[in-house]
């Protein structure tokens, strides 16, 4: 199967170029693929005649998509309709990479693919449930893939941050711990998306997020605790480091369109944070 990739030099894009050794994949990025250049994209669509496109392009800066609104959706919503529409036009299978961000998080409960989403509070949010609706508008063939709270190979993610802070010149680290979802590796992404791309005859949207849910301060106690690390590690609230863009509170997805395509579940969160570690950190 050969697979083209956009942001392929972004963190999700280089875990799935490695990963895929059964696969012809090919990883595109600026400049050799501007997802804002419709005739641009179809082009290079053209040129490879890939099975399937995974769509992992995006402005995912969600403090600087606040600040840069047009921007945000030039690549999130725009872009993403540039390649829906090329995929459909060129017979080419799409599956998109989407967000958590995409619902309100104000709900009590884990969302599954059937709750009701609208972009939720932020531009980095609407702009990416823009691009989800210009996807199934324009591909009726595709996967839309919804990940949350990622971290993988090279980063940047909160695993490597967290690792960095704790060089023993902090005595302590305060992590916000109001804010719960599943910490997720870009492995286990990985791995589930192979599964939906050997499965043409799947449609609609899926959750990837990691089983079992933590705070980022749990998210943290459980790295340091992993590595060995000794480090102090204490509980904030999200108002005491106020950002441009707020954080949902909930961020947890529930994985029904797995379980009901009867696809392999995600691995629990820590399971994948350990053998993460052990690949990303060998001697540490």
């Amino acid at each position: 199967m050969k697979v083209l990739l956009t942001g392929g030099r972004g963190m999700l894009g280089r875990t799935l170029t490695r990963e895929w050794r059964d696969f012809e994949v090919i990883p595109t990025d600026l400049p050799e693929a501007d997802i804002t250049d419709p005739a641009g994209f179809d082009a290079v669509i053209k040129k490879h005649r890939p099975d399937a496109v995974v769509h992992c392009a995006a402005m995912t800066a969600v403090d600087k998509c606040e600040t840069s609104a047009e921007i945000a959706y030039r690549l999130n919503a725009f872009g993403t309709a540039n390649v829906a529409a090329a995929c459909h036009r060129n017979g080419v299978r799409l599956v998109a990479i989407s967000t958590d961000y995409v619902f309100d998080g104000f709900s009590d409960l884990a969302y599954n693919e059937f709750d009701r989403a609208d972009g939720g509070a932020t531009v980095y949010g609407k702009s990416k449930f823009a691009g989800e609706e210009a996807v199934r508008r324009h591909a009726p063939n595709h996967v839309i893939a919804r990940i949350s709270w990622l971290y993988g190979a090279g980063g940047p993610s909160f695993v490597h941050t967290m690792r960095k802070l704790a060089d023993g010149s902090r005595p302590e680290l305060k992590v916000i711990a109001d804010q719960v979802g599943n910490p997720t590796c870009a492995l286990a992404v990985a791995h589930e998306l192979h599964e939906i791309l050997l499965r043409p005859q799947l449609v609609g949207t899926f959750h990837m997020t990691c089983e079992g849910e933590a705070s980022w301060y749990e998210f943290a106690c459980e790295i340091f605790a992993q590595m060995e690390i000794k480090q102090k590690v204490t509980p904030c609230r999200t108002d005491e480091y106020p950002l441009p863009a707020p954080r949902p509170a909930n961020s947890r997805l529930d994985k029904m369109m797995l379980r009901l395509a009867g696809l392999p579940p995600m691995p629990h969160w820590k399971d994948a944070l350990r053998e993460f570690i052990a690949l990303e950190w060998p001697h540490n």
